[in-house]
């Protein structure tokens, strides 16, 4: 019998690429698109390939209904939704997309960076109040940025902040040299690097060992007029303690692309919480991601069917 594949994706144009591009190579197989969990949940009974953000998935037992599930093909690098599911049978193989997310998510960082540092918010708002009225921005140039998680994304951004003046230091698990940083700090130094940094840079993984790692003590730490941006998940965050630190004026702004609850809903705090940015978790997105993460699927599913999972690319277990 042909496989089904089950394609979870919220975005309708994304979730239509996939399922053409996986019909126009085999037509024989069964592809249903879902764009809500619950309905990921319906139709996961009979799927033998799952593709979906993993993050999507950590609020619902979605794995525990699965009876033919053989593949998981994350389409972004976070695992969590997934690896962490206490319902997902080991035998199932998990992937994840790798290597694409360094591009967007740098122009992402740099853009939100040079937003908070101009205040480009006030931009727009006196626009649509037809004011006109000038303040002193801040430059990027001379600052130090701290990039907390030193992956392949970190490994895009810095060089990137160092072409624009700034000096950037790195928090990793492990103390390594790598290209574009000036110092890395391992995760012990977790405030004191907080400290000394003017722009701290959130692209960690969530899993039980950061979660939360962006904690009370580390905001605390931070100079008053520095700003914290979290591209990677709600969950790395104790939003609490940034939200009391940004009602005091304990740090000078914020922008936020992931929460712990998402969508974020109309009378959540933070769209009005002061000095903040909120984006909907587009950081790592871009008009060409569907056909690169498709491109990495695509040669996975060619070992996939013929009995090689050993060939296959990013997988986890």
């Amino acid at each position: 019998m042909p496989p089904k594949v089950l394609v979870f994706v919220t975005i309708p144009a994304q979730a239509q690429f996939y399922r053409e591009a996986i019909l126009a190579k085999h037509p024989d197989f069964s592809v249903v698109t879902v764009a809500n969990v619950d309905k990921a949940a319906e139709e996961i009974h009979d799927t033998d390939i799952l593709m979906s953000f993993g993050a999507p998935l950590r609020h619902r037992d979605v794995f525990s209904r699965a009876r033919r599930l053989k593949w998981v093909n994350t389409l972004g690098t976070g695992l969590d939704g997934i690896m962490d599911s206490a319902t997902l049978d080991k035998a199932v193989i998990v992937t994840s997309t790798r290597g694409i997310h360094g591009v967007p998510m740098s122009e992402m960082a740099l853009m939100l960076m040079l937003a908070l540092a101009r205040d480009f918010p006030r931009v727009v708002h006196q626009q649509d109040s037809a004011t006109y009225r000038r303040w002193t921005p801040s430059l990027l140039d001379g600052k130090t940025v701290g990039i907390v998680g030193v992956g392949l994304i970190a490994e895009t951004l810095a060089p990137r902040c160092q072409a624009l003046g700034m000096r950037v230091i790195g928090i990793s698990r492990t103390r390594r040299p790598v290209a574009g940083f000036d110092h890395i700090h391992d995760r012990s130094e977790l405030v004191a690097a907080a400290q000394a940094s003017d722009f701290l840079v959130l692209l960690i993984p969530l899993d039980a060992d950061t979660e939360k790692i962006i904690d009370a003590r580390v905001i605390a730490a931070m100079q008053p007029t520095a700003y914290l941006i979290n591209l990677a998940r709600g969950g790395v965050l104790d939003e609490a303690a940034l939200m009391a630190a940004l009602q005091e004026g304990r740090v000078a702004g914020a922008a936020l692309d992931a929460f712990q609850n998402e969508p974020l809903p109309p009378d959540s705090p933070w769209w009005r919480a002061p000095r903040t940015i909120v984006t909907p978790h587009i950081a790592g997105t871009y008009d060409r991601y569907a056909e690169d993460a498709f491109r990495q699927f695509d040669g996975n599913l060619a070992h996939f069917l013929a009995g090689r999972p050993d060939l296959m690319i990013n997988r986890e277990q």
